[in-house]
């Protein structure tokens, strides 16, 4: 019989199973034979893959090359609807204080342009409390349990924030990790950020990074808010946009 795909050396198998789409050699190639379980768990296979795809990092940052691999090829905001785009759609627990959230274009009233030219939108609070949240699935978003309980990789938050030149307002920021059952695992809550009147009107990014938080996470609630301070009817209070929650590599 002619010689079979087993007898070929161990660098030339590498280099076909790189060819092959990252889900099929989890869940079918794994399963062939001993050889090709091994070799699909190894670094060596990844590594290659990660080359050919344009994946980099450091060496001595390698633990679990396949892991990178997924989570750089999966990585994207994971916060839908994050400028306004599509109204308040994608957004829950809305607290509408004073008028309610608006959504304005760029740069708006005593406004300054966004640093990126990708944002065209922003939401607007008003003379009450204003609040909106979006809770994320990790598991519907395919970040298996294992992954999140075993790596628990960095998970990034992002916001943006700005008030108008002619007004005073408040801003908070506040997002939670929870579990199957939604208890609190870990949280971060910015202080009450505030902007004061006669301000320059200046997109301000605030970020936090979660790591080491521990096994069952499945949820990641996001919550942020605010309002003027001077109390002026219409919408004179925080403006917000280009929010963002990452699972990092």
């Amino acid at each position: 019989p002619a010689p079979g795909m087993e007898s070929l050396p161990e660098a030339i198998l590498i280099r076909i199973l790189a060819s092959i789409p990252a889900v099929d050699l989890v869940l079918v190639c794994r399963l062939v034979c001993c050889q090709w379980k091994n070799l699909v768990d190894g670094a060596a296979l990844w590594i290659l893959k990660c080359q050919q795809e344009g994946l980099t990092r450091a060496e001595s940052d390698a633990e679990n090359w396949q892991n990178f691999y997924f989570l750089s090829k999966k990585r994207k905001n994971l916060i839908k609807n994050p400028c306004g785009e599509e109204d308040l759609e994608h957004w829950g627990e809305v607290e509408n204080g004073g008028d309610g959230w608006k959504i304005e274009e760029l740069p708006g009233d005593f406004g300054k342009e966004f640093p990126s030219e990708e944002v065209h939108k922003y939401f607007v609070t008003s003379y009450e409390w204003c609040r909106k949240a979006q809770v994320i699935d990790l598991r519907a978003e395919g970040y298996w349990e294992e992954l999140m309980d075993t790596t628990q990789p960095k998970i990034m938050v992002r916001d943006w924030y700005a008030g108008r030149s002619d007004a005073g307002c408040l801003y908070e920021l506040c997002v939670k990790l929870l579990s199957e059952n939604e208890d609190v695992l870990a949280e971060y809550k910015s202080e009450t950020i505030t902007i004061p009147q006669e301000n320059d009107a200046s997109w301000t990014e605030i970020c936090h990074t979660f790591s080491s938080y521990g096994p069952g996470v499945r949820f990641v609630r996001f919550e942020h808010g605010g309002q003027d301070t001077l109390f002026w009817k219409g919408w004179y209070g925080v403006r917000v946009t280009n929010s963002s929650v990452t699972v990092e590599p």
